[in-house]
């Protein structure tokens, strides 16, 4: 739940940290992201890539530093002898207290102090204040540094990017499912399968029905469990990420192979500005760890290179896009919203060729998203559902039962579900999701926290050096992530409408 804040619990190795990261990172946009190479074109694609990875690298170091910030001021806040021994130190470091703020003692130089302390560090307490050994979720962090306006916008934009998630989510698997259920053959082979076909001979149901249908399957097997409280396991996580580099080290193979052999059908654009919108917000959302980094960095035992390694992380990361997407646009000439569909035999036409003729590897990469995807969404629904009851608490009028433990539950799950029925475009739905509220989980809020965390920690903490300081320092950092962010979503939004029009 946003706003929680707990101890960081059991550690693990750094490696192990940044394997987490990666696994969450990617996942869900990845299967959307070769058809908006496809349709960017793939030199766009790749310079927008290479951009939005860094952006996204950039505002992640932000994050880091403002979860360092926050672990100081919580330390302060509480920790009297922590506080005392700061006080000492810094009195003997020519810095006097000056005036106090919310019990965090302000300090101001004094150029007749001796600029050396005669104290006994052999505590070190003082040194280690903006280690993050806390964890503090972001909406704890937007509490601490932002006024009612800044906190409303945060659980705003994380309300919204979770219910375009579980959209996203409710179209990909019932698809995923229509296609492996639907088995008429087309009397026409030029032609892909479309929502008015039927969908099994004899019967007058739909794909699109079919389709339907299906969302209700997944609604009454998956939504009751944002009733409760449910978390992940190590073993889904092991289970899920096996199945998840199973299957997109296969996809890349068949590709390859394809493309080795010189069979490759697929011939992109080099330019389409028509497909940047799109393209865009699917970066923003390949990239997001945003909202979950305090879970995942602070049990890293040794973040003493948190930043380089986080580099590292994201070029490979990059990588890895990259290596998919190009596969992808020149193995096939047409290429689907989930990827994985393109392996399928009822998602290719005859132009395409199917890729294998091995029906395990077919069901194996069909089935990949309905379970990935399926495990996730009952914890993204009682994650939004538990953020919706934050945004709306009143202390003074606790929630009635009904309102508690019915309402907010279905709050949770309806919205996206009749999103999914209005439309099954996966790639319209990440585009959207990652260029609004993503934007603003993954440019917006980071630039907002370590802006008003570098404030308040000039202000008040500026005698301790910041070992967790992002090395963007520089305030035109921020500013750039607030511009570009601006300029994206006007760009993006304009051509929308004249898309529509």
């Amino acid at each position: 739940m946003a706003g929680d804040i707990t101890s960081s619990g059991a550690q693990y190795p750094t490696v192990l940290g940044l394997i987490y990261v990666f696994n969450l990172i990617v996942g869900t946009g990845a299967l959307a992201m070769p058809k908006s190479f496809h349709s960017a074109g793939w030199l766009l694609s790749i310079i927008f890539l290479v951009i939005l990875a860094f952006i996204s690298y950039l505002t992640v170091t932000f994050v880091t530093e403002a979860m360092a910030v926050a672990n100081f001021k919580l330390k302060m806040g509480r920790n009297n002898k922590i506080r005392t021994t700061f006080a000492r130190r810094h009195t003997f470091l020519g810095w006097k207290p000056i005036r106090h703020k919310k019990d965090t003692i302000v300090y101001e130089n004094n150029e007749e102090q001796p600029l050396l302390d005669q104290e006994d560090d052999s505590d070190g307490n003082a040194n280690k204040l903006y280690d993050i050994t806390e964890r503090v979720e972001m909406g704890h962090m937007a509490s601490l540094f932002f006024n009612k306006v800044g906190v409303l916008f945060f659980y705003i934009c994380i309300i919204v990017y979770l219910y375009g998630d579980l959209a996203i989510y409710g179209a990909a698997v019932p698809k995923s499912l229509r296609n492996l259920a639907c088995t008429t053959n087309l009397t026409d082979t030029n032609r892909t399968a479309n929502d008015d076909d039927i969908c099994w001979p004899g019967s007058d149901i739909s794909r699109k029905n079919a389709y339907r249908i299906f969302i209700v399957v997944f609604a009454l097997v998956l939504g009751p469990f944002t009733f409760f409280n449910v978390q992940k396991t190590g073993y889904l996580q092991i289970f899920t990420s096996v199945f998840r580099w199973t299957a997109f080290t296969i996809m890349v193979v068949l590709t390859a192979i394809r493309l080795s052999h010189g069979e490759g059908k697929g011939h992109p654009p080099v330019f389409n500005f028509s497909g940047i919108p799109n393209l865009f917000g699917v970066c923003v959302y390949s990239f997001m760890c945003h909202h979950s980094l305090p879970s995942l960095v602070t049990p890293i035992k040794n973040k003493n290179q948190i930043f380089n390694l986080l580099a590292a992380d994201y070029f490979l990361i990059l990588l890895f896009y990259a290596l998919l997407s190009f596969t992808a646009i020149f193995a096939f000439d047409e290429i689907n919203d989930v990827y994985t569909l393109n392996f399928f035999p009822n998602s290719n036409s005859d132009s395409q060729q199917l890729i294998t003729d091995s029906k395990f590897l077919q069901y194996f990469l069909l089935l990949f998203p309905v379970f990935t995807l399926s495990t996730n969404f009952p914890i993204i629904a009682v994650t939004l559902r538990n953020n919706l009851k934050t945004l709306f608490y009143n202390p003074e009028k606790p929630y009635h039962w009904f309102i508690d433990r019915i309402f907010f539950p279905l709050l949770a799950i309806i919205p996206p579900l009749i999103i999914a029925i209005i439309t099954d475009e996966v790639e319209f739905l990440v585009g959207i999701t990652g260029s609004y509220a993503g934007s603003g989980i993954q440019y917006i809020v980071p630039a907002l926290l370590v802006y008003f965390a570098r404030k308040e920690e000039f202000l008040t903490f500026n005698p301790l050096p910041n070992n967790k300081k992002s090395m963007f320092k520089s305030k035109y950092w921020v500013w750039f992530v607030m511009v570009w962010s601006a300029f994206c979503l006007i760009f993006v939004t304009a051509n929308h409408v004249i898309l529509k029009s």
